[in-house]
Formats: structure tokens, sequence, C-alpha cells
């Protein structure tokens, strides 16, 4: 008796239980789950990425069917294979398409020209670094060029024109011109005149055809100041009298601000930027090196409305303000990371009072060395936080994984990445018995010479070994029975861990590897720098966390094709993979690759001095969605040779 077809109501029920990535797979198992996952409650924001080539044609006309998406199209050029795949999205896309996004590539403005006009739905363009449209300066020079355009980008609203070098007022007037209601608008890496013509030595006019001045930018604000909500001008030169104009604008109340890498601001520039622009919830102030803490204190007292904020790479900030940073009651993400004064003290004091507080989900005290306290942290981070980077945070050792695993149990995201004093015992979640001392090299040093004065020091004194170097004492079986019974204090019991950051954690081996990292929805690891694992560490990671679409493995010396043929058949999702400088590698690995991994997207196999570039080159062949290998010294190949 046939069994009969589940509705496809109930299938669309099951597949909201799972990660897109899962809906994905499940999408391949017959025609009725394929359906159920083309359900329009799973058609929302979606984003299909894609060279310009020649096998992109038809997967261009088989989105036709589907609702709105946006598009991300890599290489193009002014090739005839770029301008058909352009003429098809044109065809079978144009009044659909919601976003459209162009890296690395060198069109012609005749070909985006022709493509624009029949964008109707258009709501999000990225031009970022396209500098062959705008090299001429004649782009959007024709006025029926113009109408046709604004007619189809009447409802954008997102414009990246960021890392364009030649982009002057002429120019962006004339495609900002074509926008009414530009709500966000991205300008990072520009070259933007911000005091005077530095080549005329004067005040830069609205109508340059060189630059774009600060004149034109604030006209733009101007116009559009009732929309306009999110603005990034990272890696540019503002200066704090430019900032200062910009935050009086008349009417512009921006949400977002994205001032990553603006060495020239100062304190005063934020306090003003922070008093003119309360409703600010996200901002980012991440290598702007003359900040001090001042600005912390300015954040505090005007922005309550701040959701997140960056003060990555600013070494002068302090703890100062830190305390009552966490009593802004809605921010959720905050990146302190590489703030070399920061100890975390006045975070613990602030998360600890009995005001309402901050309910952080993401914290970064990336290369934060004097960080101690990470069991406070984590106690007063229970219920919320779901990211946490810790990596390079040279004194954490394995008191501070077993709190993370203790208290931490709902995190999606853990970075612990060359955090030496970490050993299998941390995440064993056991701690290391106190006979684990050498007693070889306690007689030494009870038995050993015994130096004078005057010959202390004449290169026959060895210097203690520093904490990193310790060695732990070996897990034993006795030990790793006592985990099983145990577990619940070890990392596996972050059982929703999405990516996992070990890498340069020297002192890990299989003994932990295989017994905790069991993570049924683990996407992205780093085990790179592991010199102590080996081809058992690898096979049972993929079988145990077959989600993986990321992996890295760069370092790991006794890894071997044995190793990478027990491993990759239990990876099929896998789109990056770094194998550099594994010794053990060879062709063999390569058409396992092939055979295995073909959504593969990156590869690194660097420095693996058995593989030859004949294997490279059939590599490149049979991976359609292959985007990038890196295969520097491989059989002899030039340091600077990649794909």
């Amino acid at each position: 008796m046939e069994t009969p077809a589940l509705p496809h109501e109930v299938i669309c029920h099951i597949l909201t239980f799972l990660h897109p990535s899962d809906r994905k797979e499940a999408s391949l198992v017959c025609r009725s789950w394929n359906e159920a996952s083309r359900d329009h409650q799973f058609q929302k924001n979606l984003i299909f990425r894609f060279p310009a080539c020649t096998s992109s044609l038809g997967f261009i006309r088989g989105l036709a069917c589907r609702p709105r998406c946006s598009l991300i199209i890599s290489h193009v050029d002014d090739s005839s294979v770029s301008r058909q795949v352009l003429e098809e999205v044109r065809v079978h896309l144009g009044a659909e398409l919601e976003g459209l996004m162009l890296p690395r590539s060198s069109m012609m403005e005749s070909s985006l020209l022709k493509l624009l006009p029949s964008l109707t739905a258009l709501r999000k363009l990225d031009l970022e670094g396209l500098d062959s449209l705008f090299m001429s300066g004649v782009f959007l020079s024709r006025e029926e060029h113009r109408q046709q355009v604004r007619k189809a980008m009447k409802n954008l609203e997102e414009l990246n024109l960021s890392d364009l070098r030649y982009l002057s007022d002429l120019s962006f007037n004339r495609l900002t011109g074509c926008t009414l209601r530009l709500r966000r608008l991205a300008l990072a890496g520009c070259h933007i005149a911000f005091e005077f013509d530095p080549y005329l030595g004067c005040a830069v006019g609205p109508g340059s055809s060189a630059m774009l001045s600060l004149r034109n930018l604030l006209r733009l604000l101007q116009d559009q100041s009732s929309t306009l909500c999110s603005l990034d001008l990272s890696r540019t030169s503002i200066t704090p009298e430019s900032l200062r104009s910009l935050a009086l604008v008349p009417g512009l109340h921006l949400d977002e601000l994205n001032l990553s890498g603006c060495k020239k601001l100062r304190d005063y520039s934020i306090e003003q930027l922070c008093r003119h622009q309360r409703g600010l919830r996200k901002l980012d102030l991440s290598g702007c090196t003359e900040l001090t803490s001042r600005s912390t204190i300015a954040v505090v007292a005007e922005l309550k409305h701040l959701q997140s904020l960056s003060l990555s790479r600013n070494w002068r900030v302090t703890e100062k303000g830190m305390a009552d940073l966490t009593a802004l009651p809605s921010l959720s993400s905050l990146d302190l990371s590489e703030c070399v004064n920061v100890s975390g003290e006045e975070l613990v004091k602030g998360l600890s009072s009995a005001q309402p507080r901050a309910q952080l989900e993401k914290l970064s005290l990336k290369s934060c060395t004097y960080i101690q306290d990470v069991h406070s942290l984590a106690r007063l981070l229970t219920s919320s936080l779901k990211e946490l980077d810790l990596t390079s945070c040279d004194v954490l050792t394995d008191s501070s994984v077993h709190a993370i695993s203790y208290y931490l149990a709902g995190l999606r995201v853990l970075r612990l990445g060359s955090c030496k004093l970490i050993t299998d015992w941390g995440l064993l979640g056991m701690t290391e018995p106190e006979d684990g001392k050498d007693p070889s090299k306690d007689k030494d040093e009870e038995n050993g010479p015994s130096f004078t004065r005057t010959f202390g020091n004449i290169g026959f004194f060895q210097p203690p070994k520093m904490a990193f170097e310790e060695k732990p004492r070996l897990v034993t079986d006795a030990d790793l029975r006592t985990f099983r019974e145990q577990e619940g204090t070890s990392l596996r019991a972050i059982k929703g861990l999405e990516e996992l950051n070990l890498s340069g954690c020297s002192n890990l081996s299989d003994v932990s590897i295989t017994q905790v990292l069991h993570f049924p929805v683990l996407q992205r690891l780093s085990l790179a720098m592991l010199p102590e694992i080996s081809d058992d560490a690898v096979a049972s990671v993929a079988l145990h966390c077959r989600c993986l679409s990321s992996l890295a493995l760069s370092g790991c010396s006794r890894i071997t094709d044995e190793g990478l043929a027990r491993a990759l058949p239990h990876l099929p999702r896998l789109q990056h993979l770094r194998l550099a400088h594994c010794d053990g590698i060879t062709d063999t690995s390569l058409s396992l690759i092939v055979q295995h991994c073909t959504r593969l997207k990156t590869l690194d196999i660097s420095s693996c001095k058995d593989i030859t570039v004949s294997q490279v080159d059939f590599l490149q062949s049979h991976l359609p969605f292959l985007e990038n290998v890196q295969y520097r010294f491989v059989g002899g190949a030039d340091a600077n040779l990649t794909l």
C-alpha cells in the first residue's frame, strides 16, 4: 500500500523549524519538499550570488518563477558573455529584482544604462569599487538617460558608492538626482574634499568635476533629510568641523553612522555629534585612534537609544565610563577589540548594578590582554549573550572555558583563537590533577647546579619558562570516563554553536577535539595552527559536525590524505577550506575535494609541497562554484601566483 503524501501545509510547518542551510538541503528530497521550500514565508530577502559566465544563463532563467529577490553578480566586464548575462537579468528579472550588487566588476556605462531602466522594483544598488563606470566622467550626462533611470529608481532606498576613486560632484549629483527617498548611503573610502581643494588650495565648489566635496554632500543630506537614516563615511578624511556641519543639517535624524577609520576625529567632535544626533542606534567609531574615554562618556550621556557601539582599535580608550555604558537599556552589541587598556572590571561593575542594564547579545574583547575575570562576565550575561570574541586574550585559562561552558549555554558564536593557555582539560570541563607536574623536572630543579654571584650569568642560567610553554598532563582513559559522567560542564554543553574558533590554541590535541566537538549546527570551524591534532580529529569533526560550510586546518602538519578521505564524504556543504602548510596533503586530497566538495568556493593550499600545479588546474576545471584558489609555493609555482 502506497504511503499518502504529506499535505503542503504540514511540510511547510516542518521546514519552519530548520536552519536555512538545512531547509536548502531538505528542498532536494523530492518535488513536494522543493515546492514547500519555495513557499512565500521562506522567500523573503533572498540573495543569489553567481559569476558572469555562460553557466549562469540557465540559472537566471530559473529564477524567473521566484518572487522578488536580490542578485550579487561578480566579475562583470565588457565581454559578450557579461553583456548576455545582464540581458538575461533584464528580460527575466527586471520587474522583480529588489537588489543588485556588482562586486569585482569593470563594466562600462552603456551596459548598466541598458539594464537600469528595466529594474522598476529596485531598492538597493551597490556600485562599490566600480571605477570603470565613473572614470570618463560622462555617466548619466545625457538628460534622456537620467529620465529613464529616475523613473526606474524612484523607490531606491540603499545606494553604495564606496571605494570609488573617480567619484565627483557632477557624477554624484547625476546619480543621486535620480533617487527621491534614499534611506542608506555609503561613501566609505571615497576621496572627499572636506575642507579645501588640495590642488588649488581653496574651498571646493558644489560643481567639481574632479572630486566630491563636503558642500555637495551636505546639499544631498538637506534634500533627503526626511528619509535618510544611515550614513557610512568610514575610511574618509572627515574633520571634526565637517562632522559638526553634518550633525547640524536641519531635519536630519540618523539611526546609523559609520566613522570607522576616520583618524582625524577628536573627542569634541563626537560630543557635538552625540548632542545633535541623539536618535543614533548604531555608531561605529572603530579605528578613530585619537578618541579617548571622553567619547565614551558623551555616548553614555546623550545616546539613550543606542543598540550597537564599536570602539575597536581605539587604544586610548580606558575603563572610564564603561560601567555607565552598560546601563544603556537598548545596548545589545559592544565591540572593544584591541582596546588594550580595558580590563573588564568596570563592565563587571556596571553589569552587577541593581539598576536596569544592557542585555548584551554580542561582545568582542579581542586582544584585550588585561581581561581576566571571564567568570563574572559569563555569569552576568547568562540570559542574553549570543556571540563572544576573546581572541588573543593571553591570560585566559581552562577555568575561563569552564565558566563559558557553564553559564553561556546559549552562545551561537565563540572565538578563542590564540589563547595559548587553554588545554584539553578546559574543553573537557575538567580540572587538571595536582600530580600533573613532571617529577623529573622537580628532581632536576633540586639537584641542579648552583650559581655563585660571580658565575650566575655567563650562559649557564636558563630563564624560567613562560606559562604557555608548560605542557599540561596528558588526559588518560580514566579521565575520559570521568568526563563522560560529567560532560555537561564541558564546551559540549553549548549545543547551538554555529561558529567556533580555536586556532592557535597549541595545547589542544585529538583527545578534546574528538570528545567535545559534537555540534550538529556548527557551520564555521577554525582549528588552524594546532600541531597536535591528527587525522582522527578531522574525521571525528566531520562525523559530528556535518553542517560545516567553512573549515580551517592550516598549519596542522599531522593531517594527511587519509584524514581528508575519512572526513570529506561527510561534508557536502563545505564552501571554504583552508589547508595551507599541511605537509601531509598531496594531489590525492585534491581529487577527494573534486569528488565530495562540489559547492566549494574558496580553497587555500599554499605551501603544500606535494601538490602539483597540474592537479590544481584539474580541480579548477571541475568545481563550478570555485571562485578563489590560493596555491603559492605549490609545485614550484611563483609566490604571487593566485587565481
